[in-house]
């Protein structure tokens, strides 16, 4: 990891960069997989599937009886886990629901806003080199919960043409079953484009690696809406002399093992702390499955000092973290500055992969700096604030007035007449519409 001290505010707009990618090169790859399938449909599906999974696919949907053997290929233990990350993101997401908002903003005039679900969704859950199950909780119970009426899940397959069992499960367990066989950039394109046997989505969710980040960036131009630019992972860890070393390493390494071109940040008012957490990262990653996509990772990171908390949290504003950890004596005082970030993780017993997996919080959080102005997945990803408005006769008389003096002074006598003849016949008594 580089290490930077007390880098000059001057600085800092080079220091927030992640690891460098080529968006035209992204797109020159991206873009002609789009085009075959919005083109060719299932038949590209099916090429893709053999050229990068290796794979000849009969079916392009996970069939019935896959998705139910899928609950014997899960150990119990595991089972108890994702019901205990279920019921809490269940309860946190349950919360999230607005009422309709009814206001009358003056006599005769009422205003409402109530959330619309999107109609159909789709849901991309990453199963390249570490299938994210959890993906499949924390978009598919949001999803249920704000009522959209179709759901489907998209994920690669292994080698043998299967998609991960415990995604089956999970997607099972909350009532989905259009698991479709397909990663990848080709996996966007179907869900955003439809073909023969996949329906075209409202809105395409979920994280990916940097080819599904640009396809569903690219899609979206055109087409159909996406949650947010998600990926590739990120997690900033703001320590002080109080933190506990071997707990900021593992939280740094626990995103670097997510791949090559994850970006892991550690932020330290402790000259004693970057000695001894670089010690445990070393230590620690020597005994990691991940060793080397984690080591990748670290090359494309950062330890940054900064002697004074204030300015070290102007920094992490600036930077915008998808991940932030509080690794702080005062933790809770520092969270309250936290204005750009995905999720925050306050105190040293608050690891980033309880956000993960089970702590209730949603993990689809933007990257690359988008948190400095977007949110994470929640149940308002999935719904539309569709405003209504109702205005009597007598609302309009006391309103009408203003509308046609504003249409007038912008010269849009189209929008006054409007106003003009409702009032006309108002005053004629002749108005029993």
């Amino acid at each position: 990891m580089q290490l930077i001290y007390e880098p000059p505010r001057k600085q800092w707009l080079e220091l927030t960069s992640r690891p460098a990618q080529d968006p035209a090169r992204l797109e020159k790859v991206v873009k002609p997989i789009l085009e075959k399938v919005k083109r060719n449909g299932d038949m590209a599906l099916r090429k893709f599937a053999l050229e990068y999974d290796h794979v000849e696919l009969d079916d392009l949907f996970v069939t019935e009886e896959e998705l139910l053997a899928s609950a014997d290929q899960v150990g119990e233990e595991l089972k108890a886990a994702i019901h205990v990350a279920k019921e809490n993101i269940e309860k946190f997401h349950l919360a999230q629901k607005e009422s309709p908002i009814t206001v009358e903003t003056m006599s005769g005039v009422v205003c409402q806003r109530k959330s619309i679900p999107v109609n159909r969704v789709g849901l991309y859950v990453p199963g390249g080199t570490a299938p994210l199950f959890s993906t499949a909780l924390m978009l598919g119970i949001p999803a249920k919960i704000a009522g959209c009426k179709e759901v489907i899940i998209a994920s690669p397959t292994d080698s043998m043409g299967q998609v991960n069992a415990t995604v089956l499960y999970v997607a099972h367990l909350l009532g989905i079953k259009k698991i479709l066989k397909i990663g990848g950039a080709q996996a966007i394109a179907a869900m955003a484009y439809g073909t023969e046997s996949v329906p075209k989505v409202d809105k395409i969710f979920g994280p990916g690696n940097q080819y599904v980040t640009a396809a569903k960036q690219m899609v979206s131009r055109d087409t159909v809406a996406i949650d947010m630019p998600a990926g590739p992972s990120e997690v900033l860890v703001f320590a002080d002399k109080h933190a506990e070393p071997s707990f900021v390493a593992a939280d740094l390494l626990s995103q670097a093992e997510h791949g090559a071109d994850s970006q892991v940040i550690l932020v330290t008012s402790s000259k004693r702390m970057v000695d001894s957490v670089a010690q445990e990262v070393e230590r620690q990653l020597a005994t990691l499955p991940r060793k080397a996509m984690a080591a990748k990772a670290l090359e494309n990171s950062r330890t940054i000092y900064f002697e004074d908390k204030i300015t070290a949290m102007d920094y992490i504003n600036m930077y915008g973290p998808e991940h932030l950890i509080l690794a702080l004596k005062d933790a809770d005082k520092y969270a309250e500055m936290v204005e750009n970030a995905g999720s925050v993780f306050i105190g040293n017993y608050t690891p980033e992969s309880a956000g993960d997996y089970a702590s209730g919080t949603n993990h689809t959080l933007p990257t690359n700096g988008w948190a400095r102005a977007m949110a994470g997945v929640s149940v308002d990803s999935f719904v539309k604030k569709v405003t209504f408005q109702k205005i009597t006769p007598a609302g309009l008389q006391l309103l009408g007035p203003s509308i046609e003096a504003m249409a007038a002074a912008e010269k849009l006598d189209a929008h006054k007449m409007a106003v003009t003849l409702r009032l006309q016949k108002i005053k004629e008594g002749t108005n029993e519409l």
